[in-house]
């Protein structure tokens, strides 16, 4: 799975000199917490956060006067506040190199490039929504989570173990067990029952971690 196939396209967009009450209200408006900013020419120059924003916002103990407080804010622009240093990834990316990124850098979202233009923006509500099709949340099945030895064809036995008795494979992932010689693997199934499930895991001389329909 690539990035573009699961990425939001035609992403919100400010120029540097939206002011910093018009980016809050596009942020609330469209129910995004960040902003690619683009110039005249529609290049990519930097993303503004709706933290930025608000950490920018004068302090509700200052002495000024509302007016006076209106009157700073709307001075200041998102050029003033934008991240110039974007990281950013291409729309063939593969996803799960998108999540790394994110989790490398400690960021909730990354602008998409189809070379030098933007294209689409994956954040991590985006991920999560591809993390509930890998587990099949919204399926209906057998659940069940298994752990194995670490060695070559344990998926094959399994999965021509669950063909035999007829069922059909609706999602199926491995997982790091607890040390290297162990993993887990979380999968569910259609058209076999606990009891035959029990019985499966047993002949392949796996640990049953957990069973339940779901």
């Amino acid at each position: 799975m690539l990035v573009r196939q699961r990425m939001s396209r035609h992403p919100v967009t400010i120029t540097p000199d939206t002011s910093l009450h018009n980016a809050l209200n596009a942020m609330r408006d469209h129910k995004v917490r960040r902003l690619p900013v683009l110039d005249q020419k529609g290049k990519l120059i930097g993303i503004v956060l709706e933290k930025d924003l608000l950490y920018a916002s004068p302090s509700p103990a200052t002495s000024l006067s509302v007016w006076e407080l209106n009157y700073l804010v709307s001075k200041i622009t998102v050029e003033e506040l934008m991240s110039r240093d974007v990281i950013t990834v291409g729309d063939d990316c593969p996803i799960e190199d998108a999540a790394r990124i994110m989790v490398d850098n400690s960021i909730s979202g990354l602008p998409v490039m189809h070379g030098v233009k933007l294209v689409g923006m994956i954040t991590e509500s985006d991920l999560f929504k591809v993390f509930l099709e890998l587990l099949g949340a919204r399926d209906r099945g057998l659940r069940v989570t298994i752990k194995v030895e670490e060695q070559k064809g344990v998926l094959a036995r399994l999965t021509d173990a669950l063909a035999s008795h007829g069922a059909n494979i609706v999602t199926l992932g491995t997982f790091g067990g607890d040390d290297l010689a162990t993993r887990e693997i979380a999968f569910k199934v259609q058209g076999v029952d606990a009891q035959a499930m029990r019985g499966i895991i047993n002949d392949l001389g796996a640990e049953l971690l957990d069973i339940r329909e779901t």
